[in-house]
């Protein structure tokens, strides 16, 4: 089977992707990370500024160093830069949207000094501005059952949770132009392939080996955006991951062709949809949960979370969302829709409640988003909306032509 990842020398089988990346690794997740822009800002101006007069005043002695956990959080990349008196400035244009865990968007500061790990996510989301898309894939050698997840966000390194460890495959990469390039670019209107205005040029991650393996196999007809979206359907594939789990455990994934053309376009249909549901999940037709509450409420008061939980942990019909709002029968269907070792929904509940980290005293608030968004129903009808998204991603997953892996 053709690999996912970059071809190595001393292999002939073409790879479908020319670049992968790990997802960002802060090593400080309480200060880089948050569901407030302003919360990100200001944690990390107050970090930076610690940082720098640390930078100024240690003289090279480790011993030195503040290390008030409220105040700033070491990395050993960054105890090496205070020891050299190198010095960071804030950038507010390294704010990012991110998705820190399945359907949990949160703002993240990209930015390499104050990152411990950013592999390749540079190439892949160079600027906000910079739109791609990419499949995230639940790391070999991680104890997190095999799982996929687009995203068109700047990925975490464990968005399926703690110790998986995911490789993320982004449809296109972006390389920055040449000074006389960019210079050019100001004479002239840039036109496709060209470089942007901020300077970078976008390249196509598909391989040209690839293409034609598919185009020999599938028609001329094929493109890269076929192939892309005919990985992301087999990746889901029930039949493909019982048939490999063992090899997924260990490896990046290796992609079986269709036997025919019917079947491989069939993929490639079913990838477009499960893609348009993972990406634009905030959009998609809440599902009809009933909603118990209580009236006489003003919205951000009836519609604030602090934890929610199942009303019965056997049943699972039922989220109780807070004192008022209770979100109730909930399709047995919706609980197959699994991310790692939890379920879709089961995510929701874990990450849209308020936490308070113990080091820093920092708040991570879910109710921010709400409040920065002008949203006050935006978690109530998340959960409706995850509800469609599980469900209809299994009706799409069932209906997944039969593989021929012999």
């Amino acid at each position: 089977f053709p690999a996912l990842g970059t071809k190595d020398a001393s292999e002939t089988d073409p790879r479908h992707f020319t670049l992968h990346s790990s997802g960002l690794k802060t090593n400080r997740d309480a200060w880089c990370y948050n569901f407030a822009r302003t919360q990100v800002e200001s944690n990390m101006a107050r970090m930076i500024s610690t940082y720098n007069a640390q930078a100024t005043t240690c003289q090279g002695s480790e011993g030195q160093l503040d290390r008030d956990p409220t105040k700033i959080s070491w990395s050993r990349g960054l105890v090496s830069d205070a020891l050299r008196g190198r010095t960071h400035g804030f950038k507010d244009e390294r704010v990012y949207r991110s998705l820190y865990r399945p359907f949990t968007r949160q703002y993240a500061y990209f930015d390499r000094p104050l990152n411990d790990m950013v592999y390749r996510q540079e190439s892949i989301f160079p600027t906000p501005r910079h739109s791609n898309v990419g499949i995230y894939q639940v790391g070999d050698g991680s104890a997190v059952p095999f799982s996929v997840l687009l995203t068109d966000c700047l990925p975490d390194l464990h968005v399926t949770g703690a110790g998986s460890g995911g490789q993320f495959f982004p449809r296109w990469t972006y390389e920055k132009a040449s000074e006389s390039e960019q210079s050019s670019l100001l004479a002239a209107p840039a036109s496709d392939g060209d470089v942007d205005e901020w300077g970078y040029r976008r390249v196509d991650n598909i391989t040209d080996g690839i293409l034609a393996l598919y185009r020999e196999k599938f028609g001329a007809q094929v493109s890269k955006d076929d192939v892309f979206y005919y990985v992301y359907g087999g990746l889901h594939s029930e039949q493909y991951r019982t048939t490999f789990a063992a090899d997924l455990k260990r490896m990046l994934p290796r992609i079986p062709l269709a036997a025919t053309a019917s079947d491989f376009f069939a993929f490639v249909d079913a990838g477009r949809k499960l893609a348009d549901l993972h990406v634009n999940y905030e959009s998609v037709e809440p599902y009809p949960l009933h909603e118990q509450s209580v009236a006489g409420l003003g919205d951000w008061v009836a519609y604030r979370v602090e934890k929610m939980r199942w009303a019965d942990k056997t049943t699972k019909k039922a989220i109780v969302y807070n004192a008022h709002v209770t979100l109730g029968d909930i399709p047995a269907g919706a609980h197959r829709y699994m991310l790692g070792s939890r379920s879709a929904l089961e995510w929701l509940i874990d990450r849209y409640q308020v936490k308070t980290d113990k080091a820093s005293g920092i708040v991570n608030d879910p109710n921010d988003w709400c409040r920065e968004h002008d949203e006050p129903r935006y978690i109530v009808d998340l959960i409706k909306r995850v509800t469609r998204v599980s469900v209809d991603t299994m009706a799409i997953v069932d209906a997944l032509p039969e593989l021929h892996l012999g």
